[in-house]
Protein backbone atom coordinates (compact mmCIF):
# COMPACT_ATOMS: atom_id res chain seq x y z
CA UNK A 1 0.00 0.00 0.00
CA UNK A 2 1.66 3.37 -0.98
CA UNK A 3 1.90 5.96 1.23
CA UNK A 4 -1.31 8.01 -0.58
CA UNK A 5 -3.26 5.02 -0.05
CA UNK A 6 -2.87 4.78 4.02
CA UNK A 7 -3.53 8.29 4.49
CA UNK A 8 -6.77 7.84 2.76
CA UNK A 9 -7.31 4.65 4.25
CA UNK A 10 -6.52 6.65 7.71
CA UNK A 11 -9.40 9.12 6.85
CA UNK A 12 -11.84 6.45 6.14
CA UNK A 13 -11.14 4.86 9.69
CA UNK A 14 -11.61 8.13 11.38
CA UNK A 15 -14.39 8.90 9.96
CA UNK A 16 -15.80 5.52 11.05
CA UNK A 17 -14.61 5.40 14.51
CA UNK A 18 -15.99 9.46 14.89
CA UNK A 19 -19.56 7.41 13.74
CA UNK A 20 -19.40 4.42 16.17
CA UNK A 21 -18.68 6.82 18.90
CA UNK A 22 -21.69 8.99 18.33
CA UNK A 23 -23.76 5.50 17.61
CA UNK A 24 -22.71 4.40 21.06
CA UNK A 25 -23.96 7.83 22.58
CA UNK A 26 -27.25 7.98 20.76
CA UNK A 27 -28.15 4.07 22.17
CA UNK A 28 -27.58 5.65 25.75
CA UNK A 29 -29.83 8.48 24.87
CA UNK A 30 -32.79 6.28 23.80
CA UNK A 31 -32.56 4.25 26.86
CA UNK A 32 -32.56 8.07 28.94
CA UNK A 33 -33.56 11.36 27.44
CA UNK A 34 -31.54 14.16 26.41
CA UNK A 35 -33.02 16.03 23.29
CA UNK A 36 -30.38 18.84 23.32
CA UNK A 37 -27.80 16.04 22.88
CA UNK A 38 -29.58 14.01 20.83
CA UNK A 39 -29.76 16.78 18.19
CA UNK A 40 -26.33 18.04 18.54
CA UNK A 41 -24.83 14.36 17.73
CA UNK A 42 -27.36 13.93 14.50
CA UNK A 43 -26.31 17.54 13.39
CA UNK A 44 -22.73 16.15 13.74
CA UNK A 45 -23.30 13.13 11.97
CA UNK A 46 -25.24 15.38 8.60
CA UNK A 47 -21.86 17.54 8.79
CA UNK A 48 -19.62 13.52 8.26
CA UNK A 49 -18.97 12.49 4.82
CA UNK A 50 -20.90 9.59 4.90
CA UNK A 51 -20.42 6.44 2.37
CA UNK A 52 -22.04 2.63 2.47
CA UNK A 53 -19.13 1.30 3.49
CA UNK A 54 -19.45 3.38 7.02
CA UNK A 55 -23.18 2.68 7.31
CA UNK A 56 -22.16 -0.88 6.42
CA UNK A 57 -20.03 -1.18 9.25
CA UNK A 58 -21.33 1.34 11.77
CA UNK A 59 -25.03 0.28 11.49
CA UNK A 60 -25.74 3.79 12.23
CA UNK A 61 -28.88 4.00 10.42
CA UNK A 62 -30.52 1.42 12.52
CA UNK A 63 -29.69 3.61 15.82
CA UNK A 64 -30.89 6.68 13.85
CA UNK A 65 -33.79 5.02 13.26
CA UNK A 66 -34.49 3.89 16.98
CA UNK A 67 -33.65 7.51 18.41
CA UNK A 68 -36.58 8.86 15.71
CA UNK A 69 -39.38 6.28 16.85
CA UNK A 70 -38.31 6.77 20.45
CA UNK A 71 -38.63 10.25 20.51
CA UNK A 72 -41.47 12.84 20.62
CA UNK A 73 -38.82 16.00 19.79
CA UNK A 74 -40.74 17.05 16.28
CA UNK A 75 -36.58 18.65 15.21
CA UNK A 76 -35.15 15.31 16.65
CA UNK A 77 -37.92 13.29 14.19
CA UNK A 78 -37.09 15.68 10.72
CA UNK A 79 -33.19 15.43 11.55
CA UNK A 80 -33.41 11.57 11.88
CA UNK A 81 -36.16 11.29 8.71
CA UNK A 82 -33.49 13.80 6.93
CA UNK A 83 -30.44 12.04 7.54
CA UNK A 84 -32.21 8.39 6.74
CA UNK A 85 -33.44 9.42 3.22
CA UNK A 86 -29.85 11.08 2.42
CA UNK A 87 -28.18 7.77 3.40
CA UNK A 88 -30.50 5.70 1.38
CA UNK A 89 -28.69 7.20 -2.06
CA UNK A 90 -25.71 4.80 -0.70
CA UNK A 91 -27.09 1.77 -0.60
CA UNK A 92 -26.57 0.00 -3.75
CA UNK A 93 -29.65 -1.83 -5.62
CA UNK A 94 -29.44 -5.79 -5.66
CA UNK A 95 -28.77 -5.41 -9.11
CA UNK A 96 -25.42 -3.45 -8.71
CA UNK A 97 -24.28 -5.62 -5.76
CA UNK A 98 -24.53 -8.79 -8.20
CA UNK A 99 -22.44 -7.09 -11.14
CA UNK A 100 -19.85 -5.81 -8.19
CA UNK A 101 -19.42 -9.56 -6.73
CA UNK A 102 -19.05 -11.14 -10.11
CA UNK A 103 -16.31 -8.41 -10.99
CA UNK A 104 -15.09 -8.65 -8.00
CA UNK A 105 -14.60 -12.48 -8.44
CA UNK A 106 -12.77 -12.43 -11.53
CA UNK A 107 -10.10 -10.06 -9.96
CA UNK A 108 -9.49 -11.80 -7.14
CA UNK A 109 -6.78 -14.20 -8.18
CA UNK A 110 -5.10 -10.71 -9.22
CA UNK A 111 -5.66 -9.12 -5.98
CA UNK A 112 -4.44 -11.37 -3.69
CA UNK A 113 -1.10 -11.83 -5.50
CA UNK A 114 -1.20 -7.96 -5.21
CA UNK A 115 -1.95 -7.82 -1.80
CA UNK A 116 0.66 -10.19 -0.40
CA UNK A 117 3.47 -8.38 -2.38
CA UNK A 118 2.38 -5.43 -0.44
CA UNK A 119 2.02 -7.03 2.50
CA UNK A 120 5.63 -8.12 2.49
CA UNK A 121 7.11 -4.66 1.25
CA UNK A 122 4.90 -3.00 4.18
CA UNK A 123 6.88 -5.18 6.23
CA UNK A 124 10.05 -4.87 4.90
CA UNK A 125 9.96 -1.23 5.61
CA UNK A 126 8.33 -1.70 9.10
CA UNK A 127 11.36 -0.98 12.29
CA UNK A 128 8.40 -1.87 14.71
CA UNK A 129 10.05 -4.54 17.59
CA UNK A 130 6.58 -6.11 18.25
CA UNK A 131 5.97 -6.98 14.69
CA UNK A 132 8.78 -8.73 14.33
CA UNK A 133 8.98 -10.08 17.73
CA UNK A 134 12.31 -10.22 18.30
CA UNK A 135 12.89 -9.33 21.65
CA UNK A 136 10.07 -12.11 23.23
CA UNK A 137 9.22 -15.22 22.66
CA UNK A 138 7.10 -17.42 22.30
CA UNK A 139 5.37 -19.84 25.25
CA UNK A 140 3.66 -23.05 24.23
CA UNK A 141 1.67 -24.18 21.39
CA UNK A 142 -1.48 -21.53 21.56
CA UNK A 143 0.55 -18.60 20.47
CA UNK A 144 1.43 -17.16 23.29
CA UNK A 145 3.47 -13.55 23.62
CA UNK A 146 5.71 -12.84 26.41
CA UNK A 147 8.30 -9.22 26.32
CA UNK A 148 11.11 -10.40 27.79
CA UNK A 149 13.79 -8.79 26.05
CA UNK A 150 15.80 -6.72 28.38
CA UNK A 151 14.78 -4.95 30.57
CA UNK A 152 16.04 -1.49 31.03
CA UNK A 153 15.96 2.02 32.78
CA UNK A 154 16.33 4.62 30.59
CA UNK A 155 14.59 6.04 27.65
CA UNK A 156 17.81 6.33 25.73
CA UNK A 157 19.02 2.45 26.69
CA UNK A 158 15.54 0.87 25.14
CA UNK A 159 15.71 3.60 22.01
CA UNK A 160 19.31 1.63 21.26
CA UNK A 161 17.90 -1.76 22.20
CA UNK A 162 14.51 -1.57 19.57
CA UNK A 163 16.81 0.46 17.00
CA UNK A 164 14.67 3.85 17.32
CA UNK A 165 15.96 6.35 14.82
CA UNK A 166 14.40 9.82 15.84
CA UNK A 167 14.90 11.89 18.74
CA UNK A 168 12.95 12.33 22.02
CA UNK A 169 10.75 15.17 21.55
CA UNK A 170 11.48 18.59 23.47
CA UNK A 171 9.21 21.06 25.19
CA UNK A 172 8.04 23.85 23.66
CA UNK A 173 8.87 27.21 25.00
CA UNK A 174 5.56 26.96 27.15
CA UNK A 175 7.21 24.24 28.71
CA UNK A 176 4.36 22.21 28.10
CA UNK A 177 3.76 21.20 24.65
CA UNK A 178 6.00 18.13 23.64
CA UNK A 179 7.73 18.97 20.08
CA UNK A 180 8.61 16.15 17.47
CA UNK A 181 10.85 17.30 14.85
CA UNK A 182 8.86 15.22 11.71
CA UNK A 183 5.48 15.64 13.40
CA UNK A 184 4.47 19.36 13.24
CA UNK A 185 0.50 18.69 13.62
CA UNK A 186 0.94 16.15 16.78
CA UNK A 187 1.19 18.11 20.19
CA UNK A 188 0.74 15.96 22.91
CA UNK A 189 1.72 17.65 26.50
CA UNK A 190 2.05 14.54 28.57
CA UNK A 191 4.57 12.13 27.85
CA UNK A 192 3.56 8.62 28.30
CA UNK A 193 5.17 8.48 31.72
CA UNK A 194 3.23 11.22 32.93
CA UNK A 195 -0.10 9.54 31.03
CA UNK A 196 0.92 6.05 33.38
CA UNK A 197 1.48 8.21 36.60
CA UNK A 198 -1.02 9.86 36.49
CA UNK A 199 -3.41 7.04 36.95
CA UNK A 200 -4.69 6.02 33.80
CA UNK A 201 -6.47 3.04 31.78
CA UNK A 202 -8.73 2.05 35.17
CA UNK A 203 -4.94 0.30 35.40
CA UNK A 204 -5.34 -1.75 32.67
CA UNK A 205 -3.46 -0.98 29.50
CA UNK A 206 -0.93 -3.15 29.46
CA UNK A 207 -2.83 -6.01 30.89
CA UNK A 208 -2.45 -9.79 29.55
CA UNK A 209 -4.75 -10.02 26.03
CA UNK A 210 -5.16 -12.64 23.76
CA UNK A 211 -5.58 -10.29 20.27
CA UNK A 212 -7.90 -11.38 17.75
CA UNK A 213 -5.88 -8.80 15.04
CA UNK A 214 -2.80 -10.86 15.43
CA UNK A 215 -4.28 -14.52 17.01
CA UNK A 216 -1.51 -14.31 20.03
CA UNK A 217 -1.58 -13.91 23.81
CA UNK A 218 0.64 -10.98 25.47
CA UNK A 219 1.91 -10.71 28.52
CA UNK A 220 3.99 -8.56 30.61
CA UNK A 221 4.71 -6.04 27.75
CA UNK A 222 5.29 -3.34 30.07
CA UNK A 223 8.41 -5.07 30.44
CA UNK A 224 9.30 -3.01 26.68
CA UNK A 225 8.96 0.16 27.99
CA UNK A 226 11.91 2.16 29.84
CA UNK A 227 11.23 0.95 33.89
CA UNK A 228 11.87 4.79 35.40
CA UNK A 229 8.22 5.20 33.41
CA UNK A 230 7.05 2.99 36.52
CA UNK A 231 8.90 3.73 39.24
CA UNK A 232 7.54 4.54 42.52
CA UNK A 233 3.93 3.21 41.43
CA UNK A 234 2.33 -0.34 41.76
CA UNK A 235 2.54 -2.14 38.06
CA UNK A 236 -0.27 -4.50 39.28
CA UNK A 237 -2.48 -2.12 40.28
CA UNK A 238 -2.23 1.03 37.46
CA UNK A 239 -0.69 -0.91 34.58
CA UNK A 240 -1.32 -4.51 34.10
CA UNK A 241 -4.50 -4.97 36.48
CA UNK A 242 -7.38 -7.58 35.01
CA UNK A 243 -9.97 -5.39 36.60
CA UNK A 244 -10.72 -1.62 35.47
CA UNK A 245 -10.73 0.06 38.80
CA UNK A 246 -11.73 4.18 38.02
CA UNK A 247 -10.71 4.86 41.08
CA UNK A 248 -6.97 4.85 40.11
CA UNK A 249 -7.36 7.33 37.15
CA UNK A 250 -7.01 10.48 37.81
CA UNK A 251 -10.50 12.29 37.67
CA UNK A 252 -11.92 9.19 38.91
CA UNK A 253 -13.90 8.25 35.44
CA UNK A 254 -14.49 5.53 33.95
CA UNK A 255 -13.98 5.97 30.18
CA UNK A 256 -13.08 4.62 26.78
CA UNK A 257 -14.12 1.57 24.92
CA UNK A 258 -13.01 -1.95 25.20
CA UNK A 259 -10.17 -3.73 23.05
CA UNK A 260 -12.47 -5.90 21.38
CA UNK A 261 -14.51 -2.77 20.34
CA UNK A 262 -11.29 -1.26 18.78
CA UNK A 263 -10.50 -4.85 17.24
CA UNK A 264 -14.04 -5.47 15.83
CA UNK A 265 -14.33 -1.78 14.35
CA UNK A 266 -10.73 -2.25 12.72
CA UNK A 267 -9.01 0.69 14.33
CA UNK A 268 -6.38 -1.31 15.79
CA UNK A 269 -3.28 -1.98 13.63
CA UNK A 270 -1.21 -5.52 14.18
CA UNK A 271 1.96 -4.08 14.93
CA UNK A 272 0.66 -2.21 18.09
CA UNK A 273 -1.90 -4.77 19.90
CA UNK A 274 -2.54 -2.99 22.62
CA UNK A 275 -3.73 0.01 20.36
CA UNK A 276 -2.96 3.81 20.25
CA UNK A 277 -1.11 4.12 23.56
CA UNK A 278 1.20 1.70 22.43
CA UNK A 279 1.74 3.41 19.52
CA UNK A 280 2.62 6.58 20.91
CA UNK A 281 4.88 4.80 23.70
CA UNK A 282 6.83 3.67 20.55
CA UNK A 283 6.46 6.73 19.15
CA UNK A 284 7.69 8.68 21.71
CA UNK A 285 10.68 6.90 21.95
CA UNK A 286 11.72 7.15 18.17
CA UNK A 287 9.93 4.38 16.35
CA UNK A 288 8.49 5.41 13.13
CA UNK A 289 5.56 2.99 11.25
CA UNK A 290 3.34 2.89 8.37
CA UNK A 291 0.88 3.42 11.02
CA UNK A 292 1.54 7.08 11.98
CA UNK A 293 -0.30 9.25 9.68
CA UNK A 294 -3.47 7.31 10.71
CA UNK A 295 -2.67 7.13 14.74
CA UNK A 296 -1.76 10.98 14.47
CA UNK A 297 -4.80 11.95 13.20
CA UNK A 298 -6.58 9.95 15.42
CA UNK A 299 -5.43 12.27 18.25
CA UNK A 300 -6.27 15.45 15.90
CA UNK A 301 -9.86 14.20 15.61
CA UNK A 302 -9.94 13.81 19.32
CA UNK A 303 -7.69 17.14 20.96
CA UNK A 304 -6.21 18.62 18.37
CA UNK A 305 -6.80 22.10 17.63
CA UNK A 306 -10.34 21.21 16.26
CA UNK A 307 -10.35 18.34 18.44
CA UNK A 308 -14.39 16.99 19.13
CA UNK A 309 -13.24 16.49 22.49
CA UNK A 310 -10.97 19.25 23.59
CA UNK A 311 -13.78 21.71 22.17
CA UNK A 312 -16.15 19.66 23.76
CA UNK A 313 -14.67 20.35 27.47
CA UNK A 314 -13.95 23.99 26.90
CA UNK A 315 -17.78 24.66 25.64
CA UNK A 316 -18.68 23.25 28.87
CA UNK A 317 -16.16 25.09 30.97
CA UNK A 318 -17.03 28.40 29.49
CA UNK A 319 -20.85 28.06 29.57
CA UNK A 320 -20.56 27.04 33.59
CA UNK A 321 -18.04 29.62 33.85
CA UNK A 322 -15.78 28.52 36.34
CA UNK A 323 -11.96 28.22 35.68
CA UNK A 324 -10.47 25.98 33.20
CA UNK A 325 -9.06 23.42 35.41
CA UNK A 326 -12.25 23.39 37.90
CA UNK A 327 -11.91 19.21 38.05
CA UNK A 328 -15.89 18.84 38.48
CA UNK A 329 -16.87 19.60 34.65
CA UNK A 330 -16.17 16.62 33.01
CA UNK A 331 -14.16 14.49 34.80
CA UNK A 332 -15.05 11.47 32.06
CA UNK A 333 -14.22 14.04 28.74
CA UNK A 334 -10.91 14.97 30.87
CA UNK A 335 -9.89 11.77 31.98
CA UNK A 336 -10.32 10.79 28.07
CA UNK A 337 -7.76 13.49 27.00
CA UNK A 338 -5.55 12.54 29.38
CA UNK A 339 -5.47 8.97 27.75
CA UNK A 340 -4.70 10.78 24.77
CA UNK A 341 -1.63 12.50 26.19
CA UNK A 342 -3.57 15.95 26.49
CA UNK A 343 -4.28 18.19 29.64
CA UNK A 344 -6.54 21.14 28.95
CA UNK A 345 -4.33 24.16 29.92
CA UNK A 346 -5.09 27.85 30.42
CA UNK A 347 -3.39 29.09 26.93
CA UNK A 348 -5.40 26.50 25.04
CA UNK A 349 -8.77 27.36 26.99
CA UNK A 350 -8.77 31.34 26.71
CA UNK A 351 -7.82 30.95 22.72
CA UNK A 352 -11.00 28.96 21.88
CA UNK A 353 -13.42 30.39 24.35
CA UNK A 354 -12.46 33.92 22.40
CA UNK A 355 -14.09 31.48 19.12
CA UNK A 356 -17.32 30.80 20.99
Amino acid sequence: MSHLDYKKKAKKDLKKEEVFIIRQKLEKITKSSDPEQALDLLERLGEIDMNFEILKETMIGFTVHAVKKSSSDEEIILKSKTLIKTWKKFVPSKEETSVKKETSDKKSDKKDASDKKESSSSSSKSNDSNEKLRKGTYKGNNGFYEYDGTVLFEDEQCRKRDGYTEKLPKRNTDGVTLIFSDAEEFRPNMTPKEVLQAGSFGGTYFRPIKSSVTNLKYNKMWDELPQNWLEGISVKRLVSSTHYDEKVNTYKAKCGGSLEMWETSGWIDKIDPYGWFMWYCRFYLGRRSRDDDRQIGRWKNCTGPKGRWKNNLIGKIAKAGVKYNNSAISPVIRQTLQHWAYKLTEKDYLERKKQL
